[in-house]
């Protein structure tokens, strides 16, 4: 990476990249990590593995450029903190508490941060839309601000059902619409299902059987919405 970026000689298009440009590749290549892991490739995950690490040395490589830190750095610090995070293993804490005591710690050193006090503080905004407010909520939980239980946050559903079908002019349902679906990730957390995770599924679900619809009918575009929808029962009952 430092001969790609070097000014002489290296590679024009690494030269001109900064932390903004490459962000969006990163962000892809994690994404394709966990398609590989998905998919069960474990050929296609090394490979994967290998482009998002590619992306973790050329951020480390402009950092050091600017006399910032450099991939060293990066290494002892992730360490020093799976260390710090892990008294149950590498100190003499009791073996109990698993993630829960990672969280607590990982509260603990937001606390003495005087960057953000808050309790939402360091919750990426880069996140997908599902993942952040799952995040956002649970941050907030922790403060005692939830629901009691799941049936709670059910029927905020409903509410927001509601205050979408009485909202006056488009920016108005945009918002109740945001609402709605900040609620059911509400509920999903509350039901112990990871939103991110049955979204993925669903999709993946409706990819499938739609295709199988197509499959079925060479004329498929131009059946009837009454016929595409009895091809639907159909492969949905495979």
């Amino acid at each position: 990476m430092a001969r790609l970026r070097d000014p002489e000689t290296g590679c024009p298009w690494d030269i001109e990249q900064t932390f903004a440009t490459i962000a969006p590749y990163t962000i892809e290549e994690a994404y394709e990590v966990a398609d590989a892991c998905e998919s069960g490739d474990l050929p296609a995950l090394k490979d994967e593995l290998g482009d998002l690490l590619l992306q973790v040395v050329f951020h480390a490589r402009m950092a050091e450029e600017q006399s910032a830190f450099a991939f060293a750095d990066v290494a002892d610090a992730i360490s020093a903190k799976m260390i710090r995070r892990h008294p149950h293993v590498f100190g003499d804490a009791p073996r109990t508490g698993g993630h829960g005591q990672w969280e607590t710690i990982k509260a603990e050193e937001r606390k003495a941060s005087p960057a953000d006090p808050s309790a939402l503080a360091g919750v990426a905004t880069a996140l997908p839309a599902l993942m952040r407010a799952e995040k956002l909520q649970k941050r907030a939980a922790r403060t005692g601000f939830d629901w009691p239980d799941a049936e709670s946050a059910r029927d905020k559903i409903f509410e927001e059902l509601e205050e979408i079908a009485a909202a006056e002019d488009e920016a108005a349902r945009e918002d109740e619409v945001g609402d709605l679906l900040f609620s059911a990730v509400n509920y999903a957390r509350k039901l112990g299902i990871d939103p991110e995770t049955a979204l993925r599924g669903a999709n993946a679900k409706f990819e499938r059987r739609f295709r199988a619809m197509e499959a079925l009918d060479d004329a498929f575009q131009a059946l009837s919405l009454a016929d595409k929808e009895a091809l639907w029962q159909r492969v949905k009952l495979g």
